[in-house]
């Protein structure tokens, strides 16, 4: 399906109803996605309050879970599932979105989302300074991790069930996350 000439912004996306579907700019191209399932809110549960209950006692900064817009540009606003924003950069909060990229997104894919999750989310969190972005399948029970200043290869890929169970995150100093804790 060719692309729309007309690049949306900000100010559209607030215009819109409230409709109970996620709606996101790339490139000031209009995407939207229904309610995930079961399953990936259980996913993205079990991530909130891992990171969540490291982070908070610690001071170390905000988590949160979608839906938030995350203001990258004119025409660049999307909704990563879970973010995190270090203590020293809380000034990028505002009452209504996050202006700016965030120290972390993680995305849990489904079906109807993997493509962009894998493709032009990927690009554009890469592009505009995310520090870490995860890949996180529900369905085969996978986390890529990408951060650095490469982000053609993950900097780890794990698989529930084989190799590696268990990863740590630079912005978490302390913390170990396992596959059983995210998947179970």
């Amino acid at each position: 399906m060719p692309r729309s000439s007309v690049r949306l912004s900000y100010a559209d996306l607030l215009a819109l109803p409230a409709d109970g579907v996620r709606h996101e700019l790339i490139d000031g191209e209009h995407l939207m996605s229904a309610a995930p399932s079961l399953r990936h809110q259980v996913v993205l549960r079990n991530l909130f309050l891992a990171l969540h209950d490291f982070v908070k006692p610690r001071g170390l900064g905000e988590v949160f879970f979608a839906p938030v817009d995350v203001v990258l540009s004119a025409h660049d606003v999307v909704e990563p599932d879970l973010l995190f924003v270090r203590r020293e950069r809380l000034g990028i909060l505002e009452e209504r979105c996050v202006r700016g990229a965030p120290d972390l997104a993680v995305e849990v894919t489904s079906p109807w989302t993997r493509g962009t999750d894998l493709g032009r989310k990927r690009r554009v969190y890469h592009e505009l300074g995310f520090g870490e972005y995860w890949i996180v399948d529900p369905t085969p029970q996978t986390i890529e991790v990408l951060r650095g200043g490469d982000w053609s290869e993950p900097a780890e890929r794990l698989r529930r069930g084989s190799g590696p169970q268990a990863f740590a995150s630079p912005l978490f100093p302390g913390l170990v996350l396992t596959l059983d804790q995210i998947f179970e």
